[in-house]
Parts: C-alpha cells; sequence; structure tokens
C-alpha cells in the first residue's frame, strides 16, 4: 500500500512557520545532497497540501509540484484556476482511501500543522520525515495543530547533517 509521509522541517523549537507563515529561517545554504530531498522526490508520485499552505506557496512563486499529481484540501474552495491542482473536501479518512488506492508510489503530506494533525488523528499518516534546523524562533506555527494527543513513534532512522540539521525518519507506531 502507498504510505503517507510527511516530509517536512522544524525550527529546533518545533515550529514549521513564523506566526505569519514566513519560512525565511529556512533560507540557508545546504550541503550537498539537499537532505536527501532528491531521493525523496523521486520515491513519490502524489502531493496533498493544505488549502493556507497552497496560497503561501503561491504567494512565494511556487508552482504546482513539477511532475506529480497535486491535491489542496480545502473545505471551501472546489476549482483552481491554476493548472495541476486538484482541490478535494470531505473526511480525511475518505481523502487518503481515495488517493492510496490510485496506483502509484509514495505520498508526501506537505502541510500544514492542521493537515499534518487531521492525517494523524484519522490514522492516516504512516511516516514523519522531521528536518530539524539549528535555529531558535521563538514563535510560530507548530508542527501540529494543538490537540490533546499522544501518538507513539517508532525511530527508523536519524542523520546529522554537516550543517547542524538533523533528519529524524520515524513510523507512527
Amino acid at each position: 500500500m502507498r504510505k503517507i509521509i510527511a516530509y517536512l522541517a522544524t525550527s529546533a523549537d518545533g515550529f514549521i512557520a513564523r506566526p505569519t507563515g514566513a519560512v525565511d529561517w529556512l533560507d540557508r545554504k545546504h550541503p550537498p545532497g539537499g537532505y536527501g530531498m532528491p531521493a525523496f522526490y523521486r520515491s513519490v508520485d502524489t502531493v496533498i497540501m493544505g488549502r493556507k499552505t497552497w496560497e503561501i506557496g503561491r504567494r512565494l512563486g511556487q508552482p504546482p509540484y513539477p511532475g506529480k499529481v497535486n491535491y489542496v484540501l480545502s473545505r471551501t474552495r472546489q476549482r483552481s484556476a491554476v493548472e495541476g491542482i486538484t482541490f478535494l473536501r470531505g473526511s480525511v479518512g475518505r481523502i487518503a482511501a481515495r488517493v492510496r488506492r490510485t496506483p502509484g508510489r509514495d505520498i508526501w503530506l506537505v502541510g500544514g500543522a492542521e493537515v499534518f494533525g487531521a492525517f494523524l488523528d484519522a490514522g492516516q499518516l504512516d511516516q514523519l520525515i522531521i528536518h530539524v534546523v539549528p535555529v531558535l524562533i521563538g514563535a510560530g506555527i507548530p508542527l501540529l495543530a494543538p490537540r490533546h494527543r499522544e501518538v507513539l513513534l517508532r525511530l527508523l532512522s536519524s542523520r546529522r547533517f554537516s550543517d547542524g540539521v538533523v533528519r529524524l525518519q520515524y513510523a507512527i507506531a
């Protein structure tokens, strides 16, 4: 079965973005191999993201992910004027089942915090690959939307990069 994988970066204090959604703290020189992103990108053929993440990306000039099926989750929007974007609405469980049924490689859950939390709470998140960036930003959007939850993780791998970034790969136990 196709895995749904959240592949992302957080600040050392656990934020995926500043309160405004800005991710300027990610602008840094990457070591050779780009933290494994090229290999991960080749391993997925589908991208799922929340509407807010998609809108922030659009403001920053981010096109749909090339060579990927691009889905945006939204409770309100139903159509996109952007070629290559399909809006989905409904329960996360039904959406995940629908996307998993289509043949293909793994699925990249891009974000944001509400989407990560919704997939986790619905039992539809298989792995977390978190790049912890050695910077403290003090406030922002947390990795997961706040909610009372306790989810056990099983460490699959860890890697330290020359610039101090640490990649942690977990399976949801």
